[in-house]
């Protein structure tokens, strides 16, 4: 009587354990009765009649991802393998299509993927292919939400994630990408040449324009130094004719004395007229004879002390070494050179 009892309590805890089951979290278990569609179970702990009830099949209401190869042509005859990945899931209130419409998903999600690139990648060349592949990935998921809706399954995103061409239509495609390369870098280079060139052009003009405004500001100088000189000598009662012989003779002769000062100088510079000794002697002698009017003119004014200095002694010193130096018989010390 007590093995009796015993084993019916552990026929009715076996009958209660079998009663009572778990749908994991994010799944769908559907329920059978006597072989017949009874219930969908969601998550959580559910209840069926042992031997009466049977779990049929779970579904995971996840979203999964398909990854499928295909290899097809283009346009321009290149042969091509494209990865397309196609990410899915069971629509919750569907999963009664889903479990009985439809048993391997899988290979109608890839036959429809296949159907759609064989049917979109030949009218494209190979560069299109790369540039308009996220219509490719759109013309698949709009062709497979058409079909796939009907078996209670949701395409959610289509992505063509490789394009593999050919071996050697990708060594050529690597070829012309290094010469693109190569010819943009020679570009850069030779503007980086020329933008030097030209700079260094602009600054060489730049010094030169400084350098010729400088020449022009002294000229200025000079030929205002020489107008004020002029106008001096026209104050003590020297015509422009004889001042402007003065200034000439006395440029010659601070040349002379600057020339006569180097130990090791044989050059005079004359002019290169025949009559440039005698055109000298008489330019010097009227400078000199106008000289003597400025000194006489200072003495009375008191203007300067530089023209009490400039003796008449000294002209004549200056006249005998300039006919020293016209005599035949000194030609073989000088050297002269007529300009």
């Amino acid at each position: 009587m007590f093995s009796f009892t015993y084993i019916l309590i552990v026929l009715v805890a076996l009958v209660i354990f079998a009663s009572f089951f778990t749908v994991k979290q994010q799944s769908a278990a559907v329920l059978e009765r006597f072989g017949k569609f009874n219930a969908i179970r969601q998550s959580g702990l559910r209840f069926k009649i042992p031997v009466i009830d049977r779990i049929a099949g779970k579904l995971s209401l996840k979203i999964q991802q398909l990854d499928v190869i295909i290899e097809t042509k283009t346009k321009d005859d290149v042969f091509v393998k494209l990865k397309v990945s196609v990410q899915y899931k069971v629509i919750y209130e569907k999963v009664y299509d889903a479990f009985y419409k439809l048993d391997y998903p899988h290979d109608q999600i890839t036959s429809y993927v296949f159907d759609v690139v064989r049917a979109e990648v030949p009218k494209m060349k190979l560069d299109d292919v790369f540039v308009k592949k996220d219509d490719i990935a759109i013309a698949v998921k709009s062709e497979l939400n058409e079909a796939m809706m009907t078996y209670g399954y949701d395409i959610i995103k289509t992505l063509v994630t490789d394009i593999d061409p050919d071996a050697q239509v990708k060594e050529a495609m690597n070829r012309i990408n290094a010469s693109e390369r190569e010819k943009v870098a020679a570009q850069y280079e030779g503007d980086a040449q020329r933008i030097l060139i030209v700079e260094r052009a602009k600054a060489e003009a730049e010094s030169k324009r400084l350098q010729g405004q400088g020449i022009a500001d002294q000229r200025r100088e000079i030929a205002r130094g020489l107008e004020e000189s002029v106008e001096v000598l026209n104050k003590v009662g020297i015509n422009s004719q004889e001042a402007s012989a003065l200034i000439v003779v006395t440029q010659h002769y601070d040349t002379l004395q600057s020339i006569g000062q180097e130990t090791n100088s044989n050059l005079i510079l004359l002019p290169n007229s025949p009559q440039a000794g005698s055109t000298m002697l008489n330019d010097m002698v009227a400078s000199f004879t106008a000289s003597n009017q400025i000194g006489e003119a200072m003495k009375n004014k008191k203007v300067n002390k530089k023209y009490e200095e400039f003796s008449y002694q000294k002209k004549l010193n200056l006249l005998e070494q300039i006919e020293f130096f016209l005599k035949p018989h000194n030609h073989d010390k000088w050297l002269f050179f007529f300009f």
